[in-house]
């Protein structure tokens, strides 16, 4: 039987629900002080709604748009969790300001990421063959 959506949550199923493993679910609360389950006897943890919510919205601009944790941090306190509760809703933050390039949000997540290796393979082989000339 389903769990109602008002529910709380144990630590087992906010982690299956956000499809990440409890402990990165442990080590975002390091990361991130809005991330403050209810914690009961012997520190077991709940998530109340709100708190997943959140966590979506966090887990979303993590692993789906590329965000590091400097620059969700730096989105939470700009913007307030209202913006990170969107972002798990599936609006997405709008993009850095030119005079901050990258510091909130890095564009194309792994996709991306991998583009930008493969540049920089291709420079490193060009100055190595540079060099040994």
């Amino acid at each position: 039987m389903a769990k109602g959506p008002d529910a709380f949550r144990t630590i087992s199923e906010a982690a299956e629900e956000l499809d990440v493993p409890q402990h990165v679910l442990r080590f975002w609360e390091t990361k991130f002080a809005f991330i403050r389950p209810m914690k009961r006897a012997g520190g077991r943890r709940f998530y109340r709604p709100a708190d997943i919510a959140v966590l979506r919205g966090v887990r979303r601009l993590l692993h789906d748009e590329g965000y590091t944790i400097k620059g969700v941090q730096k989105l939470q306190r700009e913007q307030g969790l209202k913006r990170l509760v969107a972002a798990g809703e599936g609006v997405s933050p709008a993009a850095p300001t030119p005079a901050d390039p990258g510091a909130v949000h890095r564009p194309g997540g792994r996709d991306g990421l991998l583009t930008a290796l493969r540049d920089l393979q291709a420079a490193k082989s060009r100055l190595d063959d540079l060099l040994r000339k």
